[in-house]
């Protein structure tokens, strides 16, 4: 990898300095060109040299053809969970137990991978309409490979189930699922990168990128780290309700770090066929979640049955005419309170939680013809959270198609 940034830089100094006023001037444009041209060809000759001479061409096929271009069409499934118990310090027998998850329908979308050798990226849009943009890097040798994916998208299905203790006793019991006034953004971001023991014999991509082709079955020891991260948005007003059920809640942040160890096998049954398996159980070594909460101007009803007149909101003082912050949902039946929802400032509660054991899981088949192939590949991922009465538990996962050529 260091070679081939060499490289780059390389590539880059003498593509600056040829457009500096004294070489145009000295040099005629032809003979510059072909000097870029000779020093590309020396470039490509090193990494294609460097793509064969750690593997054994008895297990690993390096293909002639150095360019891939691959389309590829995904499913993605996600689910968010989110569990919070809310005690009052100083009365332990009030508490409020609220349960939210996001599990929105699996999304379908499309786009294209082009790469050279074990590097590539590729981009991939959701078919439903604004739902989301997907963007991946993929880099890979015979010993390493570093795989980094972003994405964004939204979702308005969503259920809460909320029950409040109040001096022992159940003052309310609310569940609620469908689709939401307004839709949840969620963003991830996902950094992977691992090394492969048996990397002469053993090739993680050829499963998945078809940067090479395994040509024997065979299996390698791995050992991986992963960098995770994601947020769960909710600040639309129209999802006002919802933010005051969920502790004015209106943006989850996990972040987290796991190494692990695996194992992973390349079965070739036939010449061209190639399926693989990879588990690797890992160890959360940093865990930490922040809660980001607005200040609103309206809460849950606290069953006091007070009626004192709120009268009119200010939303420079942040007070209502009675000098109250906060007006108790439920005390009329007055429709078209969501006119009056103020959101301001806000405070973040971040905790850190202990060590925990997550799983990832990949399942890889390709099959290659001339200077065609085709794959189907899948991941599994499973994030979990836990510290005092908090915890967070994600799903992440999806099943690609994928149909490339060599060029």
């Amino acid at each position: 990898m260091v070679g081939r940034m060499i490289i780059c830089g390389l590539l880059f100094s003498l593509n600056a300095a040829g457009q500096h006023p004294d070489s145009i001037s000295n040099s005629p444009r032809q003979e510059t060109n072909r000097s870029f041209m000779e020093l590309l060809h020396r470039a490509q000759h090193y990494l294609d040299s460097a793509a064969r001479a750690k593997v054994d061409p008895h297990f690993i096929e390096v293909p002639d053809k150095p360019w891939r271009v691959i389309l590829r069409y995904k499913k993605t499934a996600v689910n968010v969970d989110y569990s919070n118990g809310l005690v009052d310090p100083e009365k332990p027998q009030n508490h409020l137990d609220l349960d939210m998850s996001f599990s929105p329908s699996s999304s379908a979308s499309i786009g294209i991978w082009v790469g050279y050798r074990g590097t590539g990226l590729s981009y991939s849009y959701s078919l439903a309409k604004n739902k989301g943009r997907y963007f991946s890097f993929t880099t890979n040798g015979a010993k390493y490979g570093v795989n980094f994916r972003y994405r964004r998208f939204n979702t308005d299905e969503a259920s809460a189930s909320i029950i409040l203790i109040k001096d022992g006793n159940e003052e309310l019991n609310m569940e609620s699922s469908g689709h939401m006034l307004a839709p949840v953004w969620i963003r991830s971001a996902y950094l992977n990168g691992y090394y492969v023991f048996n990397g002469r014999r053993y090739s993680q991509a050829a499963a998945y990128t078809q940067s090479v082709i395994q040509r024997r079955s065979a299996g390698s020891f791995l050992v991986g780290a992963t960098w995770y991260q994601s947020s769960f948005e909710n600040s639309d007003t129209k999802n006002t309700m919802m933010l005051i059920l969920s502790d004015n809640v209106n943006r989850i942040s996990l972040h987290q770090a796991n190494i692990g160890v695996g194992y992973g096998f390349n079965l070739v049954p036939f010449r061209g066929l190639v399926i693989n398996a990879m588990a690797m159980p890992t160890i959360s070594v940093y865990n930490r979640v922040k809660v980001d909460r607005y200040y609103c101007n309206y809460s849950l009803d606290d069953g006091t049955g007070m009626t004192d007149d709120y009268g009119a909101w200010n939303h420079d003082t942040h007070t209502w005419a009675n000098g109250k912050t906060e007006k108790p949902l439920g005390l009329e039946e007055d429709t078209d309170w969501y006119k009056e929802i103020d959101l301001w400032g806000g405070y973040s509660d971040t905790s850190y939680g202990k060590v925990q054991l997550n799983v990832d899981l990949r399942l890889g088949i390709a099959y290659n013809w001339k200077n065609y192939f085709i794959g189907l590949q899948a991941q599994f991922n499973q994030f979990f959270y836990s510290k005092d009465n908090c915890e967070v538990s994600l799903i992440d996962g999806y099943a690609r198609l994928s149909l490339g050529v060599r060029l």
